[in-house]
Order: C-alpha cells, then sequence, then structure tokens
C-alpha cells in the first residue's frame, strides 16, 4: 500500500467515524428507515470531501457491524442494496480523487455480488494514495481479535512462530487493519457515546469526539468542529509531560 502525503500539523492522521443516527432521522420526519439509510450515504460522501479538503490521509468509516446482521430482513436487505449502489455509482470519481478504497470484515457473510463489487473497487483504486477510505461492513471487533488469536494458535501449531514471539505486533499483523496507523480520532454522531465493538485493539489511546448530530445532518462544518477539538487536546499515551 502506497503512503498517503502526511497531513498538515496538528490534523490527525487517521480518522474513524461511528455514522449514528440513521433511524432516528428518519423517524423524525416520517419517513421510512431506508430513506435515513439513504441520506446517510450522502453524509459519507461529504465526510470524505472533507477528509481531503483537510488533508487528512486515513478515513475509516463503520458502516455495518457484525452485529447489525439480527436486524430487520427488509432492513439489511435495504443496507446491501445501498452498498452496491455506493460501489457502483461512487467508484468512479474516488479513483479520479485519488482515492483508494478497502472494505474490512467478514466477507463471508455479504451477498457474492456485493463481495465482487468489493473486490473490483479495491482493485480498480489500487495505486491510489491520496486518501485510504476503509468501510467496516459486517465487522466486529472482538471477532476480529478472535481471528488474530486463532491464527497465532495455527502459526505456533505449525512451527512457524514460538509462544514467545507473541508480541503487540504479531497481533497487529493479523488484524484486518494491517497496514493502517491507529485512529487518532473517533467521532460518533447522534449522542451516543459508547464505541459499539468498533477497533477495540486499534482505539487504546484514540481521542473521542462525541456529537448530538445525526449522520445524515453530518457536514463540513461538524468535521471541522471535530478536528478542531482534537487539536486542542494534549496526547500524552500514558506518559508525564511538562
Amino acid at each position: 500500500m502506497l503512503a498517503p502525503a502526511a497531513p498538515p500539523p496538528g490534523t490527525p492522521v487517521h480518522v474513524a467515524i461511528i455514522m449514528d443516527g440513521n433511524g432516528r432521522w428518519a423517524k423524525a420526519r416520517n419517513l421510512p428507515r431506508a430513506a435515513g439509510h439513504k441520506a446517510g450515504a450522502d453524509a459519507v460522501r461529504r465526510a470524505l470531501e472533507s477528509a481531503v479538503k483537510l488533508g487528512i490521509p486515513y478515513l475509516t468509516l463503520f458502516g455495518f457491524s457484525s452485529e447489525n446482521w439480527q436486524r430487520p430482513e427488509s432492513e439489511v436487505r435495504d443496507l446491501m442494496g445501498l452498498l452496491r449502489l455506493y460501489l457502483q455509482s461512487e467508484i468512479k470519481e474516488l479513483a479520479e480523487q485519488g482515492v483508494r478504497l478497502q472494505v474490512i470484515g467478514e466477507r463471508a457473510r455479504l451477498p457474492a455480488d456485493t463481495v465482487a463489487l468489493i473486490a473490483e473497487a479495491e482493485e480498480r483504486t489500487a495505486a491510489n494514495s491520496r486518501l485510504i477510505l476503509t468501510l467496516a461492513i459486517s465487522y466486529g471487533s472482538r471477532q476480529e481479535i478472535a481471528a488474530a488469536a486463532k491464527a497465532l494458535a495455527e502459526d505456533c501449531a505449525k512451527g512457524v512462530l514460538k509462544p514467545d514471539e507473541i508480541d503487540e505486533d504479531a497481533v497487529a499483523k493479523r488484524l484486518f487493519t494491517h497496514g493502517l496507523p491507529d485512529p487518532d480520532l473517533l467521532i460518533r454522531t447522534s449522542g451516543e457515546q459508547r464505541i459499539s465493538n468498533f477497533l477495540l485493539w486499534q482505539m487504546a489511546y484514540t481521542e473521542f469526539f462525541f456529537t448530538d448530530t445525526l449522520w445524515p445532518d453530518f457536514g463540513h462544518a461538524d468535521f471541522e468542529a471535530a478536528v478542531a477539538a482534537y487539536r486542542n487536546r494534549e496526547r500524552r499515551y500514558g506518559a508525564v509531560t511538562g
């Protein structure tokens, strides 16, 4: 993976977003939940534009969790359809803007046509490095960590790895996010203040920003406010300064 250019001083290298509030946005307008998800897709476009404008090189969006498979079948079907539509309609523009798209999560649970579209989009944008856009789809962090532990155990059983060689780096190399820097900033919309099984390992020292804005209403000013709040924080990583 080609590394993007470093961001401006004080700007987070990697921003992760939990996109929450589509359903509540639709309910407040007496619209079906599908309308909220469609409006949320428009907010994805704005967030990407904001990241590019601010010079942020890595953006990760939590689009569909492992737990979301428990939602009503009709809603899951609508979400998968929206994902397919996004991949089909946006990939040309992403490629032209120099954005590299990658998807993390359990692809085996996704429809075959969706998996094929993901592979095509990843291949088409593989040489880009202006911004790395990661979509977490059918993703759960506990499942990711468990899969990494299983891979470590298998490597030990094969004799290619010794138990005393297992360290943080060995775990990180077996996570879906291998090759990505840990997030500097997490944004969660809609007023909820939890991380919902998202990047648990990777967010050990991430700064959190919670906003009451519902995801479909999230715009450039909201993104700038989160980055401004990040710039005012002192990151010590457990050390004592001053």
